[in-house]
């Protein structure tokens, strides 16, 4: 499994619980869609696989390697996952080259710029190298983000509400680039939604979730 949740509880204190006993599987290759209103509970469940949240019971494996249980817990850079934020998290001051390469800075020089070359390609900005987040529109600013979670060779990559800033001609034009990219690279994909449409167009299967539970679950491609 490329991931697994075994009865998850995460609460930010003892009035507020987040998640309440959540557990699912995904399998390798797979896209999988956390769908709910704000506040059900799936950006905490990307936060918490990604290490950036520690859950209060149950376990979570990635790639069938525990990364947090009772008596072990993977530091977040540690893990095999790549994470893009709703907001892209890009530094201002950095060039799209040099934010792509953050993540992979303890790389030799030689081996980043060729990584960092590959990844732009991959994302289509060759000619965007040297421009700055303010100078791209907000596409290719998605564009760069992903290429910077791909850039450290994840197994898993982590995808917060990832079609929300964009207008529908957009939307769809990243959705099958994103699709080719992952199955190019055989990267797991699971994504926080709020929109049954993009679930439905880019996923294959759909996880339900209502004040911190899954309720359902739906096949799709």
């Amino acid at each position: 499994m490329s991931i697994r949740m075994t009865d998850v509880t995460f609460q930010y204190d003892s009035k507020h619980i987040v998640l309440n006993d959540c557990s699912f599987e995904m399998k390798p290759g797979e896209i999988v869609a956390l769908i709910g209103k704000s506040g059900s509970g799936k950006s905490t469940i990307l936060r918490l696989i990604s290490g950036l949240e520690r859950p209060k019971n149950g376990e979570i494996h990635v790639m069938n390697e525990p990364v947090y249980d009772r008596s072990h817990e993977v530091k977040p850079h540690l893990r095999p996952v790549g994470m893009v934020f709703q907001d892209y998290a890009l530094f201002p001051h950095l060039s799209v080259s040099q934010n792509i390469g953050y993540g992979i800075s303890k790389m030799q020089s030689l081996e980043k710029k060729a990584r960092i070359d590959e990844m732009l390609e991959l994302v289509g900005l060759t000619e965007k190298a040297s421009q700055y987040p303010h100078e791209l529109s907000g596409g290719q600013q998605q564009r760069v983000a992903l290429a910077r979670a791909l850039a450290r060779k994840p197994q898993v990559l982590l995808l917060d509400e990832p079609f929300s800033n964009l207008d529908v001609s957009l939307k769809i034009q990243i959705r099958n680039d994103l699709q080719a990219i992952l199955k190019k690279q055989g990267i797991s994909c699971l994504f926080a939604t709020h929109d049954v449409h993009d679930a439905r167009h880019f996923a294959h299967r759909i996880i339900h979730l209502e004040n911190g539970s899954i309720v359902s679950e739906e096949k799709c491609l």
